[in-house]
């Protein structure tokens, strides 16, 4: 029945502009005189039309895509090109492209464009995308819909040209003091970068992506051929651990935006960190140092969502990794007595905690807050409650307090 229905959706155009035609004709022949021929003759030219264009294939046509903004920031703007080729010269009346997008683009503007075609071959159509959410999203293609003068007879054809776009979260950049640094003969506060010897070589090892050619041993690859890397000795170590909360909140996207800037300002100031995301799929990384280590951070924190349904002190109560934690650094929205408990019955070897919660600019903090903030001091974990506006000082305002 459904197969019945769309064939006659492709033909009731045609089969609409004959009956037209063929009661111009009748009502001429029986009418006479000029005005009614003079109507019949009107009607030839677009009747012909709309057959002739029923009948015309639009199967060469191709289309391009050609995206002009390289990385797209959360918020940000998004530009693509589309280029529509065709081999034949009819004439087309009105056309209309539409990019076809994911359902996580659904509920942005569509992006449809009415155009006069004519007998031109190609045409170019350049649309943006303003303050593109954070995700993963998929240009599935672009759809073409062809009509007549009057809209009687519709072609549509849908041309598949899949591209997926990575909006990452929006970074800040910001000055990294290391919140506690740990020496061999034990933990000193210190704004020294966590840094290696490089003056010192103790060995050689196989090289990893992401290692420095300027770390790289030339005698040992000129003799074997194979790349190997210098060891040093480490001065000083940065045990930071930093863990994103996933709890659903109004406030999520800017606790992933607060993440991924101090996850990129940790990795530039060559210091390291384990990383800890734990919601419907849990990640964890024990060591953010190279570029490539950042770069996994950042795709993760591109289509990660707020779906932890679990909660979290429980979480984090049963976390092995969190066990030999000695630096932790906790991005949320929404501090809460268990999640400290927790913490503190999970992480034994924890010398020092940091905990950014982030708050809207139009809050202001509740006599309950500030009543779980001197809690929190009172265990040992130091609250610094930021605005997103104010991202870019985060570890300066740390040291202030």
């Amino acid at each position: 029945m459904k197969l019945l229905f769309n064939r006659w959706r492709r033909v009731r155009g045609v089969v609409g502009v004959l009956f037209l035609l063929v009661v111009a004709f009748v009502y001429a022949m029986f009418q006479g005189g000029f005005v009614s021929w003079f109507l019949f003759y009107l009607v030839i030219p677009i009747s012909l039309y709309s057959i002739l264009l029923y009948m015309n294939s639009l199967s060469d046509i191709t289309v391009v895509r050609i995206i002009e903004t390289r990385k797209v920031q959360s918020g940000g703007r998004f530009s693509a090109t589309i280029h529509v080729n065709r081999k034949s010269r009819f004439p087309l009346m009105y056309v209309q492209l539409e990019e076809k997008v994911s359902p996580s683009l659904a509920s942005q503007t569509s992006w449809k464009q009415l155009i006069f075609w004519g007998m031109r071959k190609e045409f170019s159509w350049t649309y943006e995308i303003e303050h593109i959410p954070r995700g993963e999203h998929v240009l599935v293609g672009t759809s073409m819909q062809v009509s007549d003068m009057f809209g009687w007879v519709k072609k549509e054809v849908f041309i598949t040209n899949p591209k997926t776009i990575l909006v990452f979260p929006n970074l800040t950049e910001m000055v990294y003091i290391p919140i506690e640094t740990r020496y061999d003969q034990g933990a000193a506060a210190s704004r020294i970068q966590a840094m290696k010897d490089t003056s010192m070589a103790t060995g050689v090892r196989s090289y990893q992506p992401g290692d420095r050619v300027s770390w790289i041993h030339w005698k040992s690859f000129a003799r074997t051929q194979t790349l190997k890397t210098k060891e040093f000795e480490d001065r000083q170590s940065q045990d930071m651990f930093v863990v994103i909360d996933r709890t659903p909140s109004p406030l999520f996207e800017e606790v992933v935006d607060l993440t991924a800037s101090i996850m990129q300002a940790i990795v530039r100031h060559q210091a390291s960190s384990a990383f800890l995301s734990v919601g419907s799929e849990r990640m964890f990384l024990p060591e953010v140092q190279t570029d490539q280590h950042l770069q996994r951070v950042l795709y993760h924190l591109t289509k990660v969502q707020d779906d932890l349904t679990k909660p979290l002190d429980q979480v984090f109560l049963h976390d092995k990794s969190l066990s030999n934690a000695t630096t932790l650094l906790y991005i949320t929205s929404n501090l809460t007595y268990e999640w400290m408990d927790s913490v503190q019955k999970n992480a034994t070897n924890l010398r020092a905690c940091t905990c950014f919660v982030i708050n809207s600019k139009t809050e202001k903090t509740t006599r309950e807050q500030n009543a779980m903030y001197k809690y929190a001091a009172s265990r040992g974990f130091q609250v610094q409650t930021i605005t997103k506006d104010r991202f870019a000082q985060a570890f300066l305002e740390v040291k202030r307090t």
